[in-house]
C-alpha cells in the first residue's frame, strides 16, 4: 500500500496518486529547482501534497546543507 493510497483531495475530493514532481522555490534572490520530489497529486485538480520528511529534506537542500547536483542557466523575459 502506497503512502497516498486511499487519500482524497481536501479541495475537490479527487483521488491522490503518488508521482515524482519538480518544485521551484525562490531562496533570497535566487531560484532553485528540486527534481524528482515524491508528492501526492490530485488526479482532478492537480493539488500537490508532501509528506513531512520530504519537506524536511527540501528545507535542508535549499538552506545549503546538501550540495546541488548541477546548475542551469535560465533565460529571463520581461513583458
Amino acid at each position: 500500500m502506497g503512502f497516498w493510497e486511499g487519500e482524497t483531495c481536501e479541495y475537490c475530493g479527487g483521488s491522490i496518486v503518488e508521482k515524482r514532481v519538480t518544485m521551484h522555490r525562490k531562496v533570497k534572490e535566487n531560484y532553485v529547482l528540486i527534481e524528482s520530489v515524491p508528492a501526492g497529486v490530485c488526479t482532478q485538480c492537480g493539488t500537490r501534497y508532501y509528506a513531512a520528511n520530504v519537506l524536511k529534506t527540501i528545507e535542508e537542500s535549499i538552506r545549503g546543507r546538501r550540495k546541488a547536483e548541477r546548475e542551469l542557466l535560465v533565460p529571463v523575459y520581461s513583458l
